[in-house]
């Protein structure tokens, strides 16, 4: 046993303790009610402070009972205990977090290989905080490399994109904060997304790209991308206009590849230029991590592409926020070697499985009419038949949140303001038994509803649950 001796003088030097350990008033802490709109003027003891978080938190809905939202609700504990390791680690310090960059690098060229890259090799992307991200990244590359096509012309020349009116709001949003004209393709009668030659008629020397949706957030469709590519070919044959296109697979991205492996939206298609998805959408990861990729280096104009050294070595950055935590990639990474792809198609098949028996289901019962039916996203919209008169798909969005369910009803876009509808979202997670559930709830309140005199819904904007 080794042995020490005391100090030959007493040592000056303290021990420096972190403010969060020293101790709260713990008579304040019970007896005082700290203000909500500005800092208290002393601690709260943890427990008091966790309590007071968690009991506001509880009014909250039930994120596995939201059939509104496309977002992750649901992962393995495995997968949390990853996210809780890496909570600390900033994705953008690369030369710090080495691994964890190795791992984001690792996804892009999954994603690439997945969405068939001439050469996955070439093919640049990069991590996001989700799609509306990677839609902002993707359309200013669209518009720089028209910008730099038409250096004659511009700025003097308004860049347009042309894309359906369907498109999610990061789209407007894009448009609206970098000085795009938005050219939106109507909705006509039963087609509820972009028609292809609707959208090649549109398309000018001034626009830098149109959008293709792959699962459209208003009903569940696919838009056909390989037939607008054929309009846009058509197109340059006649007029020499080489119109690039943006794939937003926000969702269907992470499901087309799984379940319909004989359809061409991707870089199988020598038009597209970029693809987008949402990594916690159907990529099966908790908010916030999407993915943007390019099919080559020409495709994403290097001055967009910023190096920064200051954080320990050289490193390309191409992102609209800096700072975000490296937890959602190493969750993605994670389900990527978790599943494969045979386990990727497991799961989407399931949530599939799940959609098209349940809106079979519903359309059963008489008082619906599907619009989809959730054989392509595993999502459908529904709307009242056309006999039921006392009630509307608002007052069944009302209702069903009396029993937790949060089932948005909305009014479509130009041309169809006459149609409103209920979208239901089936996610990984929204089993069988569940949808049973829901199914009953919705059973047992149709004999009250079709009692009403007259539909209750008096301002329908205002009652709309949809926000994308």
């Amino acid at each position: 046993m080794a042995l020490h001796n005391g100090p030959a003088k007493h040592e000056e030097r303290k021990v420096s303790v972190n403010p969060f350990y020293g101790e709260a008033d713990p008579v304040g802490g019970m007896t005082e009610a700290p203000p909500t709109h500005r800092l208290p003027d002393a601690p709260l003891a943890p427990s008091t402070a966790y309590q007071l978080v968690h009991d506001e938190l509880m009014l909250d809905g039930n994120s596995r009972l939201n059939l509104a939202t496309f977002v992750t609700t649901w992962m393995e504990p495995q997968a949390g205990v990853l996210m809780a390791e890496c909570r600390d680690k900033n994705m953008i310090d690369k030369d710090e977090y080495p691994r964890t960059a190795e791992l984001e690098r690792r996804c892009v060229a999954m994603l690439a290989d997945l969405w068939n890259a001439p050469d996955p090799s070439a093919a640049v992307g990069c991590s996001t905080t989700g799609s509306s991200e990677a839609c902002m990244l993707a359309g200013m590359a669209l518009k720089r490399r028209w910008a730099k096509r038409n250096a004659d012309r511009y700025p003097g020349a308004r860049p347009n994109l042309v894309m359906g009116v369907n498109v999610q709001v990061c789209w407007e949003k894009f448009c609206t904060f970098w000085e795009v004209e938005a050219r939106l393709v109507p909705m006509e009668g039963d087609r509820f997304h972009l028609d292809p030659q609707a959208a090649a008629e549109l398309c000018d020397e001034n626009t830098i790209g149109v959008v293709g949706i792959l699962g459209s957030t208003f009903d569940g469709s696919y838009e056909p991308v390989a037939d607008l590519c054929a309009a846009l070919d058509a197109l340059q044959e006649r007029t020499g206009l080489d119109v690039p296109v943006h794939v937003d697979g926000a969702s269907g991205a992470m499901v087309a590849p799984f379940l319909d492996e004989d359809l061409v939206w991707d870089f199988r298609l020598p038009r597209v230029a970029s693809i987008n998805t949402s990594g916690h959408k159907y990529g099966l990861v908790y908010p916030g991590v999407g993915w943007a990729l390019w099919r080559d280096k020409e495709a994403l104009p290097g001055e967009l592409v910023f190096r920064v050294n200051y954080l320990g070595g050289d490193m390309p950055t191409f992102a609209l926020n800096f700072s975000r935590p490296g937890a959602q990639v190493v969750a993605q990474y994670y389900t990527f070697l978790r599943l494969g792809r045979e386990g990727y198609r497991a799961v989407q098949q399931s949530t599939r499985d799940v959609a098209t028996s349940l809106a079979g289901r519903i359309a059963a019962l008489g008082d619906f009419r599907l619009l989809t039916h959730g054989d392509q996203l595993p999502v459908f919209a529904l709307t009242t038949a056309e006999d039921v008169t006392s009630y509307d798909v608002f007052d069944v969005s009302r209702r069903l949140r009396e029993g937790g369910w949060l089932v948005p009803a909305y009014t479509f876009p130009a041309n169809r303001q006459d149609l409103s509808v209920l979208r239901i979202v089936c996610r990984n997670g929204f089993s069988h038994d569940l949808a049973d559930l829901f199914l009953d709830d919705l059973s047992r309140l149709l004999p009250e509803l079709r009692r009403q005199s007259q539909p209750l819904t008096r301002d329908k904007d205002a009652a709309t649950g949809f926000h994308h």
